[in-house]
């Protein structure tokens, strides 16, 4: 992982980088290790110190960050940064304490940055750690009551020394053997005290409280070429999912299966026969895509038109992305996807 200093390479005087740190828990937060890896190594290259990413442009940053998901963090992303740069002198402080005053930090992160980065005895827990302590002390109450009690038998676990390779150690145990599925048993450190696998209970924990069904909501999506090759995109809200994204004029996503039709502007719409489907974390989303092809001139109530030279579709989040790898067929010039 580029963002890991080795023990070895701790001995000989490298510290780990809060930044990079912090840019890793951050990208980590709800995304698998496989697909923050090449994201963390662009952004580390693309803006390599606090204040670099400080000034950057946010389309820019949430260009890069397209694909990702979860774009809420892009946009703490840049918020600490600044914040970071304005109120610390682009120096991440170190205490837990003063993490959680940046802007996007909650106890996990703040834990996580003074524990790797510091050397601070703070107490990392993720979804990994969690299911270590449920397994080590055989703990059955559910997921999430369980989490105060998997805190507290963490925090007595935490070493004063070497706490940051600790806690990483402890989550690398449960994302490579102490796994949610088929543990294992036989090659862990730690399975001559664990108590769940005596029990014969380590495959069943940790137990999790039955989630609700995942509702769907629906949308309309609205693609719109102009006959130079323009495409006309808007940026979404700052607030609510995609934030600040850019993306196709649309209508709200509801529950009805019906949305209320919001063209940004009065032309022949033509409805595609394929929804662009994509499951966000709360919800599963389907939108009904309408494509047009417009002359010049034409002024959307919505929106502004992006030159074709301009428009790069992997700076589209992936929902919108999907948008457009429907409607690339019907509106490419030679009607053929490109």
């Amino acid at each position: 992982m580029p963002w890991r200093v080795s023990p070895a390479d701790r001995k000989v005087g490298v510290r780990p980088d809060p930044y990079a740190v912090w840019m890793s828990e951050v990208m980590l937060q709800q995304t698998t290790v496989a697909a923050v890896r090449n994201y963390h190594r662009k952004f580390m290259g693309l803006w390599p110190a606090v204040r670099d990413l400080a000034a950057a442009e946010d389309a820019d940053v949430m260009a890069a960050w397209a694909g990702l998901g979860y774009y809420a963090r892009a946009r703490n992303l840049l918020k600490c940064a600044r914040a970071v740069v304005s109120e610390h002198g682009g120096v991440f402080p170190e205490t837990n304490d003063q993490l959680l005053t940046l802007p996007g930090i909650g106890p996990y992160t703040a834990a996580a940055i003074s524990a790797i980065a510091f050397d601070r005895a703070e107490t990392v827990v993720d979804g990994n750690v969690e299911r270590v302590m449920s397994r080590i002390y055989d703990v059955h109450t559910p997921l999430p009551a369980a989490k105060p009690q998997l805190t507290a038998l963490a925090r007595a676990l935490t070493p004063d020394r070497r706490p940051g390779d600790y806690a990483q150690a402890v989550m690398d145990l449960g994302a490579t053997i102490c796994t949610p599925r088929s543990p294992a048993c036989g090659i862990c450190p730690w399975r001559e005290p664990c108590a769940a696998r005596l029990a014969g209970t380590a495959a069943e924990l940790p137990r999790k409280t039955p989630k609700k069904k995942t509702p769907t909501r629906h949308g309309i999506a609205y693609v719109v070429r102009r006959e130079d090759g323009a495409w006309l995109l808007e940026t979404r809200p700052e607030s609510g999912l995609l934030g600040g994204m850019l993306g196709w004029p649309g209508s709200d996503w509801r529950d009805a299966p019906a949305p209320t039709p919001t063209p940004p502007l009065a032309t022949d719409w033509v409805a595609l026969e394929q929804e662009a489907r994509h499951t966000f974390t709360h919800f599963h989303l389907r939108l009904q895509v309408m494509t047009a092809r417009v002359p010049l001139g034409v002024n959307p109530e919505r929106g502004t038109f992006v030159a074709h030279a301009d428009f790069r579709a992997a700076a589209l989040p992936t929902a919108m992305r999907k948008v457009y790898d429907l409607a690339i067929v019907t509106l490419h010039p030679d009607g053929v996807a490109g």
